[in-house]
């Protein structure tokens, strides 16, 4: 069931308009495979899939990102004309989110929010068309949940910034072109006023990435220091001082970005075969065993409660509003429903799901997307903080007490 409400006219238009866009410029074969079913038809037409060339095509096409500004490479559009499209996006098995996902979801909405016309100019376009990777450099070593606490320095010299430091969990930076760096400007001021905001060239001398395993065996996520690094000024986001405004942008947009991912890697960076429900109930065998079978239906019930809960805080949106703390709900009901219904899937297959036959892809992706799954209640903000931030911004529930309000950032205890 998908959760959608009756197009207008006008919708309806709009609706067609994209779809249209879509059938001439898919492979060959594509929109039909998927308007007649034909999963094989499917098949032969990603063949010739380039998920390089489709991110510049879509990019350029004002529908990578209809919200923003004409001029900066989107529609100009209203939240409506974003659903819309991700829902046509999503109906043609192509992915509503890439490798970009965070230059598109974060860097993009904060520079448009906070930038000048000359980082707006150079860097907006190229979000879009994923020339341009980016990836946020918030969380240190002892400034993860408490992120204004951070302390990589920040120091003013003869036209640039002179950074020292280090980040951790920096998803993708090993292959971004830019980051997002929060960074401390001035210790002598409580921790939230001497923040401030700038963009990285991940290649400049000084920055040193290196990868952390994770128990997946890959490396998406990296510690990176910064030693003696140097940002021209005009690479400051905002004014000095007043990063965490712009970083509140960031994270806002994040727990957006992040709310809606599932469990398919194949969503995330090329599309799927199938519809993702099929896919899901294809992966479970002994579909005739009671237990089994009462999985499937609470994982369906599981699903419209979070296509429900997505839908609702999109409709809050559809009066053009910023995104705010609600954005933390949805973000943890899919952290939690990607864990039990991941840890669920192992269940059903038994001895399957822990050994198989060297080349079973099947096997492999489903014990990848069980580990994987572990990390989506701390990343993008713990499901434990955003709890406490939705009792604190959307239940009234009195604020956790913060012993260091006032207190210079270079007088507070730290680990």
């Amino acid at each position: 069931m998908r959760w959608t409400i009756e197009d207008t006219p006008e919708r309806a238009a709009f609706r067609e308009q994209v779809r249209g866009w879509l059938r001439e410029n898919l492979p060959a074969g594509w929109a039909d495979a998927i308007e007649s079913g034909d999963a094989d038809k499917l098949d032969q037409a990603r063949k010739s899939w380039d998920f390089f060339g489709w991110s510049r095509t879509i990019g350029m096409s004002g529908y990578g990102a209809p919200l923003w500004p004409k001029e900066y490479g989107g529609l100009s559009g209203e939240p409506w004309m974003q659903n819309i499209t991700r829902e046509e996006l999503a109906r043609y098995r192509l992915p509503t989110v890439g490798l970009n996902i965070l230059g598109v979801g974060l860097a993009g909405p904060t520079l448009i929010a906070h930038g000048n016309e000359e980082q707006k100019k150079r860097y907006l376009q190229k979000i879009l068309t994923s020339e341009e990777v980016w990836c946020q450099l918030f969380s240190e070593p002892g400034s993860g949940s408490d992120l204004a606490s951070a302390g990589a320095r920040a120091t003013r010299s003869n036209g640039e910034y002179i950074i020292n430091g280090q980040k951790v969990w920096t998803s993708i930076a090993q292959m971004s072109h830019f980051g997002m760096l929060l960074a401390r400007t001035d210790p002598d001021v409580p921790k939230h006023d001497g923040l401030s905001y700038f963009i990285v060239d991940m290649k400049s001398p000084g920055v040193d990435i290196r990868p952390l395993k994770q128990i997946t065996g890959s490396s998406e996520f990296n510690e990176v220091y910064f030693n003696d690094v140097r940002i021209p000024a005009e690479n400051l986001v905002g004014v000095e001082g007043d990063g965490w405004r712009v970083a509140r942008t960031t994270l806002m947009n994040e727990r957006v970005a992040l709310s809606g991912l599932s469990l398919d890697s194949a969503a995330f960076a090329g599309g799927t075969r199938k519809d993702p429900w099929a896919l899901f109930v294809d992966s479970i065998p002994n579909r005739e065993d009671g237990r089994v079978r009462q999985f499937i239906a609470k994982s369906y019930v599981e699903k419209e409660v979070k296509e429900i809960t997505q839908f609702r805080a999109n409709m809050a949106r559809m009066s053009g509003a910023q995104p705010g703390p609600e954005g933390g709900v949805t973000k943890v009901y899919n952290a939690e429903f990607n864990k039990w219904r991941s840890n669920g899937i192992m269940n059903a297959n038994g001895p399957a799901a822990v050994a198989w036959d060297h080349g079973d892809s099947d096997s492999e992706n489903r014990a990848h997307a069980f580990l994987r799954a572990r990390a989506n209640s701390i990343e993008g903000g713990t499901s434990e903080i955003l709890r406490t931030q939705m009792g604190e911004r959307i239940l009234g529930l009195p604020r956790e007490p913060e012993v260091d309000k006032g207190i210079p950032w270079k007088e507070i205890k730290r680990s």
